[in-house]
């Protein structure tokens, strides 16, 4: 995650914290797949911060550096970034690549809240 003031306020998982912090969590996970070299992923960096406070509790967004992750960056296939998976119970429950408006990005995230709650 490109390192300014709100996108600090994401927390960053590596390849040895991504099971523990998002394969094992209690509710939805965002992961942002980004990469430093990646001029839209400041973008939706900037985004997924200001959305990180509007969800509070309810959806957890973490960031990954792909450069620097490779095995979870292989592991789920990323070509592209900014990559965001969804997760729920440990499983990829939905993706957008590339950047996207906050507006869609919320209403995604927002749709995976309410599947978790009903199931």
């Amino acid at each position: 995650m490109p390192q300014d003031t709100q996108a600090s306020r994401l927390t960053a998982v590596t390849d040895a914290t991504f099971a523990s912090t998002v394969l094992a969590a209690d509710r939805p996970v965002v992961v942002d797949f980004w990469a430093e070299w990646c001029p839209p992923c400041r973008v939706v960096s900037k985004h997924l911060a200001e959305l990180a406070g509007e969800f509070g509790d309810e959806l957890r967004i973490v960031t990954l550096n792909t450069d620097e992750n490779p095995a979870t960056t292989r592991a789920y296939q990323v070509m592209s970034a900014p990559t965001l998976l969804v997760f729920s119970a440990g499983q990829v429950v939905g993706s957008t690549v590339g950047s996207r408006p906050k507006d869609h990005l919320r209403r995604s995230f927002a749709r995976h809240l309410t599947d978790h709650r009903d199931g």
